[in-house]
Order: structure tokens, then C-alpha cells, then sequence
């Protein structure tokens, strides 16, 4: 699928919870072809620093109005003066990156936690009828997520119990595998996905993953992203970054 880098214009940015921030952009040309899995790189200014563009999940796109949805939490410099933005400023955004998720599940059970919700967003959305979603925080503020959902099945857990059921994601997993679903997606912080894919191997369901990784290019040549496959080294940014979960070794 190819790439384009664009100018896109800043639309709305909207806060989420604390340090968490949805924008929304107007950049038709990766709207018009972007898949539910895919990423971007966005360049926020144009002085030397910060150096990189940095990778960001698509969370949603609308090829209608030409706009993409990112969510993202304020970490380092680039997020730190993306956050500062105003409607109609603008920043560089190339994509859509990566491959995305394959959408042949006839009854998906969507698995995420954290900023890995954001990607699990947009897929929710790309398939014909609603899915199901079962989403882990550490607290009830982290579960912001639940209003971004609406319209799809949502299973909660929180680890301290302010909020659905107490415990993490596999606190209910292993009952939702025994419902019938016929593929399992997964995206969130590393650990959860590995106990995840163990809980789903039992069944041999089919299941896919999308790493979050480091990334420098987002292009695959500075490997910076790399992750062990079976019998060679995987690229998350060209490979990836969604996998079938056998597919790769070491996370």
C-alpha cells in the first residue's frame, strides 16, 4: 500500500483523561486508504529538534470527511508540543505504515489494555456489526476508554477493582474463550499480550497481536524495531506491526 507524506491540518484536540489526548487531523490522502492496525509518523515542528518523527496508532479513519483520529498520551518532547497545538496549526504525517489486522473473524473478541485500546478502536469499528471488547486498567480513570466503545460489548477490569471485574484481563478471559468467539485480537502493553496468547494457545484459536515498539525510521531500515520470528528477525514497523501471534518468538 503506498505511502504519502502530507501536511495535515490540526481539526480538534481533546483531553481524555490526565496526560491522555485525542486530535483529530484532516489528511484525506491517508484517510482515503488507511486499515485498522496501521500507524503514522508525525513530524510536529520543523527545527532540528526533536530529531524523529514518532509513530502513532491510527484510532480511527473516516474517509467521508478525510480525517484520522490519533490518541496519545504526553510523554516525551514530541508529545509535549503536539499536546500545545491549536485547531487549523498544522503537522508533517506520513503513512499509512505497517500492516494491519486481518478482519475475516465472524465473531471477534477484541483484548486490549492501555494505549493499546487505541488501534482495538478502529478495528471495533471496521467490522459490520458490533464486537466484543474486553478492556484492562489499573484504576476506573484509566477505563476513559468505555465512552470511545459505545455501541460494542464492553468487559471491564481494573487491577485495584474500582471498576469491573477486580483483576486483570484474565481475570474473565478464560470464560469469554469458552463463548464461542472465532479469532481474538490483542494490543497493550507487552506482558498482558504474552499472558494473553498463552490463555488463547489452549484453544487454538486464531489470534493476531500488534507490538508497540521503539521505532526510529518507521520504514525498516534502521532495525531499531526488529523482534525475533521463527528462524529470522521481524521489522514491527514493515512486518508488522500486527502478527499472527505463532509468528513471533521473542517479544
Amino acid at each position: 500500500m503506498k505511502k504519502v507524506i502530507v501536511t495535515a491540518e490540526i481539526l480538534s484536540q481533546e483531553q481524555l483523561a490526565p496526560e491522555v489526548h485525542k486530535v483529530e487531523l484532516l489528511a484525506p490522502a491517508i484517510a482515503a486508504v488507511a486499515q485498522p492496525g496501521q500507524f503514522v509518523t508525525v513530524a510536529v515542528t520543523e527545527q532540528a529538534a526533536p530529531l524523529l518523527r514518532r509513530p502513532f496508532g491510527i484510532a480511527d479513519a473516516n474517509k467521508e470527511t478525510g480525517t484520522i483520529t490519533l490518541i496519545y498520551r504526553v510523554l516525551g518532547p514530541a508529545t509535549h508540543l503536539l499536546v500545545q497545538l491549536l485547531p487549523h496549526a498544522t503537522v508533517s504525517v506520513m503513512g499509512p505504515l505497517g500492516h494491519g489486522f486481518n478482519l475475516n473473524g465472524k465473531k471477534p473478541l477484541l483484548v486490549g489494555g492501555g494505549m493499546g485500546l487505541a488501534p482495538l478502536h478502529f478495528l471495533a469499528k471496521s467490522f459490520a456489526s458490533p464486537v466484543a471488547v474486553l478492556m484492562g486498567g489499573k484504576t476506573q480513570a484509566e477505563l476513559f476508554w468505555q465512552s470511545l466503545f459505545v455501541g460494542q460489548t464492553q468487559y471491564l477490569t481494573t487491577d485495584d477493582g474500582t471498576l469491573g471485574t477486580h483483576g486483570t484481563v484474565l481475570a474473565l478471559l478464560p470464560k469469554l474463550l469458552a463463548e464461542g468467539y472465532d479469532s481474538i485480537y490483542v494490543c497493550g502493553p507487552i506482558p498482558m499480550m504474552k499472558a494473553v496468547v498463552a490463555e488463547v494457545n489452549k484453544t487454538k484459536l486464531p489470534c493476531q497481536v500488534s507490538l508497540e515498539k521503539y521505532m526510529g525510521c518507521g520504514l525498516g531500515a534502521c532495525l531499531s524495531c526488529s523482534c525475533q520470528g521463527i528462524g529470522k528477525r521481524l521489522k514491527v514497523c514493515t512486518d508488522g506491526p500486527v502478527f499472527e501471534s505463532g509468528e513471533v518468538v521473542e517479544w
